[in-house]
């Protein structure tokens, strides 16, 4: 089994001029190479901590990171060539087409023959036809996904989401869900930080739990269900929730428009 991730006794706190909190008290854990490994917790638990101490924007107190087999204090530089970051929000230039903003970071990264990685990047999160628009006019969720697609430039070994589907809509949501497993077919790993507990269940194969600075709870999520007492069988009717029905909703309006469209075109 190869580990392209691999923390042990990672510590760090925060001080001020009144106290010192303690973020993160003795973290280990690892992450196998192609795999989607989503670490949950609270606001505050440390999941952004984390997510820069092993971009190398973050030092630690104590303990070790080691990233695609380089340590993130000794081999900083090494380290950044082997990763992609994408935050909480999308790092994207407004004023600039999708197109001319994926070229813009081909060329930054020195990746040949920008123009063409551009439009292949483009085919692979299906923002073709919106190629030429400004970002400006994108929604939530084509944002985000040429904010993948630009974390997607020069292969990196790991791409790491900090909470990628904040503030987005079901749709917008389900679309990044799409993006994400298709991608990590091609065998890019990704680190994942969520407060979505559906997200890391729809999307990983391990889940970690950071809680009170510690990862109490490691494994794939039929593992970790068995860490609570089997639930009691009853015979209840299945209430959708609101999510459903706004996705059922939207998704029968869609197909409505397409048959009008059709018809229309028709005459």
């Amino acid at each position: 089994m190869e580990y392209i991730i691999e923390v042990s006794g990672l510590k760090k706190s925060f001080t001020t001029k009144k106290s010192t909190k303690e973020v993160l008290r003795g973290v280990d854990l690892k992450v196998e190479k192609g795999e989607i490994f989503a670490l949950l917790g609270s606001n505050g638990a440390g999941k952004t901590t984390m997510i820069n101490m092993m971009a190398t924007l973050l030092r630690q107190d104590a303990g070790e990171i080691k990233v695609h087999g380089f340590d993130t204090l000794k081999e900083a530089m090494k380290v950044r060539q082997s990763f992609s970051l994408t935050g909480q929000f999308a790092a994207v230039d407004d004023v600039l087409t999708g197109r001319e903003n994926l070229e813009l970071i081909a060329k930054l990264r020195k990746v040949p023959e920008a123009k063409k990685v551009a439009v292949e990047m483009l085919e692979k999160v299906s923002l073709t036809e919106a190629a030429d628009k400004p970002l400006a006019t994108y929604s939530g969720g084509m944002r985000r996904r040429i904010d993948v697609a630009m974390s997607m430039i020069g292969a990196p070994a790991v791409i790491f989401l900090d909470e990628p589907t904040t503030g987005l809509d079901p749709e917008a949501r389900n679309e990044v869900y799409d993006l994400i497993e298709k991608l990590k077919d091609g065998g890019t790993t990704f680190f994942l930080t969520t407060q979505y507990l559906e997200e890391a269940e729809k999307l990983a194969e391990h889940i970690a739990i950071l809680h009170e600075g510690k990862i109490v709870a490691l494994g794939t999520f039929d593992e970790l269900k068995k860490l609570i007492p089997a639930p009691k069988i009853e015979m209840v009717e299945k209430q959708p929730t609101l999510e459903d029905i706004f996705l059922n909703i939207v998704s029968k309006k869609s197909d409505s428009t397409d048959v009008d469209t059709a018809a229309e075109g028709g005459n």
